[in-house]
């Protein structure tokens, strides 16, 4: 990709150490519990899981923050948890990636969000999910917002992250754009078109194909395009959401067929895929809009951000869980290319 040479994927590493960018949102406590199955239980006819080890990962907004860190950036991260068992675990593990979560109200009448996945073999068998989706109640979003107020003079960026459990209200989310606004900051929000939300005014938008179709309120009926420059209905629905929403920048992430990097007035970008093998896409839009804000925080272009963010969720599709991408990983995916 022409777009970015090595060098300045290195510039934009060493930039990335000196900035600090504020993640808020839903966050989550991602469990996978592994075994292996060899019969049927005597109970019901459900196999029977041998338990063979177990991992837990920050997942949700956690999981947009360790991937800023995992890349050299410094990340604070704001939302709410339960007074449980959830809420040490996952501090415990963000403390592990340099991830700052004093933002993070710990809430009794909440639950900590977490998703505990049964893997037997390749296959995923079960999902347990405990979490509490009501939204959060105004006096604890008004202090999120104040404690939110007193980092942006620290932060150079604020990406929040709206995965439908409550957190992101839209009081939050009108005082973080006016705060951010005031300062001049940069806006990124990952959209959860079920939780609707107004949107307008903000930097980046990072939907799926699916999403934007939602977003834009818009049937995904049409036969698709194998380029999404010449797919016409995903090319309306971006001038859709680009007239709408008013973004500064779109960046519709359209799986194995890369990105496109839409803004008004300009001819829509294309970026291909340049990941290898897919092993798991869990978590990768969250490593795309932590990488693209990093980007940009740290001075790259839109296109330059739409390149890096592109290897930066290539190297993690190919990672089994929700996963990050190291600087060094990062770099080695561009001498590939």
């Amino acid at each position: 990709m022409s777009n970015l040479s090595l060098n300045r994927v290195k510039q934009l590493l060493e930039a990335s150490a000196k900035t600090r960018v504020l993640v808020v949102g839903d966050v989550m406590l991602d469990q996978f519990i592994y075994g292996r199955v060899s019969r049927i239980s005597p109970e019901a006819p459900v196999p029977v899981v041998d338990f063979q080890r177990e991992i837990a990962m920050p997942g949700g907004a956690a999981n947009v923050a360790r991937n800023l860190t995992a890349l050299g950036g410094q990340a604070s991260l704001f939302g709410a948890v339960g007074r449980d068992e959830g809420a040490h675990r996952l501090a415990a593990l963000l403390k592990e990636q340099k991830v700052a979560c004093d933002g993070l109200l710990e809430m009794s009448s909440r639950m900590t969000t977490r998703k505990e996945r049964i893997i037997a073999g390749q296959q995923q068998i079960a999902r347990i999910d405990r979490e509490t989706r009501g939204e959060l109640d105004a006096e604890h979003s008004e202090k999120l917002l104040a404690s939110i107020r007193k980092l942006l003079p620290q932060v150079s960026a604020v990406i929040v992250g709206d995965y439908g459990k409550g957190v992101v209200t839209q009081p939050l989310l009108d005082g973080i754009k006016a705060a951010a606004r005031a300062r001049g900051l940069w806006v990124s929000l990952d959209p959860k078109p079920v939780h609707q939300l107004e949107l307008g005014g903000l930097s980046l938008i990072t939907p799926n194909r699916k999403e934007a179709f939602e977003l834009a309120a818009v049937p995904d009926t049409a036969s698709r395009a194998t380029d999404p420059l010449k797919d016409a209905n995903l090319l309306k629905v971006a001038d859709k959401i680009l007239n709408t929403l008013q973004p500064a920048l779109l960046l519709i992430t359209l799986s194995e067929l890369g990105m496109l990097l839409c803004r008004r007035g300009e001819k829509p970008f294309h970026i291909p895929t340049v990941a290898r093998e897919v092993f798991d896409v869990s978590g990768a839009g969250d490593t795309v809009i932590a990488s693209f804000t990093l980007a940009i925080a740290a001075g790259a272009s839109p296109i330059e951000a739409a390149v890096f963010s592109n290897h930066a969720g290539g190297v993690v599709v190919g990672k089994v869980g929700t996963a990050t991408v190291t600087p060094e990983e990062l770099l080695a995916s561009f001498k590939r290319d």
